[in-house]
């Protein structure tokens, strides 16, 4: 039987799987060490890239760990919106001196079947998915050799989902989270204000019985001890621990969290063609508006714009992923800031338990 959520950490804090190399092995094995449930992320690896990233993690810790991974996306795309917001950047091709990068890089599937054979092989203790529900015999498969899988949802009706398919238990993620919003479906006609993560923990525990992991613009432990009250049984962050040395995330966008140039976060598909939150940049606000709903083919068309960018230390034209909470980043040790939130959540709950106290 897979292990539940209260087996695998001491504390209830989730580390956030940030894909892009940001949830390397040294973050999510010193959030391990520290007594919290470290991440990879595999997403925009190959399968044997990720293998090596748990090897690397193996080396590292012998607590429990996680592994995200990207579900398959369907071709939703209109070839013609793509091909016009191509020609739309053609101010930043030549600002960059880059060519856009290729549409067709890597397909759109992430070589999930490929992880999933690996994953089932070579066993880890939690698997979470994101963008979509995975199969009930994917589920199963994972039950068999005793991994603890996690889906993410946006709604109760994602959430119900899940259930059904046999899923351990879900990743409530509200409209507050940093970076991609893992709705099951994507589509303009989903664009919208979405639901904030206190509403959302509560409407989900009304819909399923599974454990719930809280995500979404978290930072500090009296705000886990509200997600916790709220009915939530652990609790992910993301953009908390994207500032922390151990963090794979450019140097400029750590700095950029607490910047007062980037004031704000929304969401946008500009950079990927997905619904994400950043900070807003030159690049959100200019081309926003116009960004078609195409995932991956918009992340894969952008991606040498973006890394120019970086490495000409341009801020303005990097996806700054992060969450509403983002000023109050704290650049701590991975495992001190476990410590630290772990800390503020212990004094948040006792005061609590104090107020509640006749």
């Amino acid at each position: 039987m897979p292990p539940t959520l209260t087996d695998l950490c001491r504390y209830p804090i989730v580390q956030a799987p940030m894909a892009g190399g940001v949830s390397a092995p040294p973050l999510a094995g010193a959030v391990c060490e520290a007594g919290g449930l470290g991440f990879l992320a595999a997403g925009y690896k190959t399968a044997d890239g990720m293998y090596q990233e748990i090897k690397r993690l193996r080396g590292l810790t012998t607590r429990p760990f996680g592994v995200n991974l990207f579900l398959p996306q369907p071709d939703h795309a209109d070839p013609a919106a793509v091909e016009v917001y191509a020609h739309q950047l053609a101010g930043e091709v030549a600002w960059y001196e880059t060519p856009l990068g290729d549409i067709d890089r890597g397909g759109l599937d992430d070589g999930y079947d490929a992880k999933l054979a690996i994953l089932v092989e070579d066993p880890v203790p939690v698997v979470s998915f994101t963008f979509g529900c995975p199969s009930r015999d994917a589920l199963e498969a994972f039950a068999r050799v005793g991994t603890l899988t996690v889906v993410t949802v946006t709604t109760p009706e994602e959430a119900a989902a899940a259930q059904w398919a046999g899923a351990d238990a879900v990743c409530v993620q509200g409209i507050e989270a940093g970076g991609h919003q893992g709705t099951h479906r994507d589509g303009p006609q989903s664009d919208g204000p979405g639901i904030g993560l206190l509403s959302l923990i509560a409407q989900v525990r009304e819909t399923v019985p599974l454990p719930i992991i809280a995500a979404g613009g978290l930072m500090r432990g009296a705000q886990i001890a509200g997600a916790l009250a709220a009915g939530a049984d652990a609790v992910q962050l993301g953009t908390a621990f994207l500032a922390c040395p151990e963090s794979g995330a450019h140097d400029l966008h750590k700095q950029a969290l607490t910047n007062p140039l980037f004031v704000r976060t929304e969401l946008t598909r500009a950079f990927t063609g997905r619904p994400a939150r950043a900070l807003v940049n030159r690049f959100l606000r200019e081309h926003g508006p116009y960004a078609p709903a195409a995932y991956p083919q918009l992340h894969h068309l952008t991606s040498s714009l973006r890394q120019a960018a970086a490495r000409t230390g341009d801020a303005q034209g990097m996806a700054l992923w992060a969450g509403q909470g983002h000023r109050m980043a704290r650049e701590l040790p991975a495992g001190q800031l476990v410590q630290v939130l772990a800390a503020e959540l212990a004094a948040a709950t006792a005061a609590l338990t104090e107020g509640s106290a006749p």
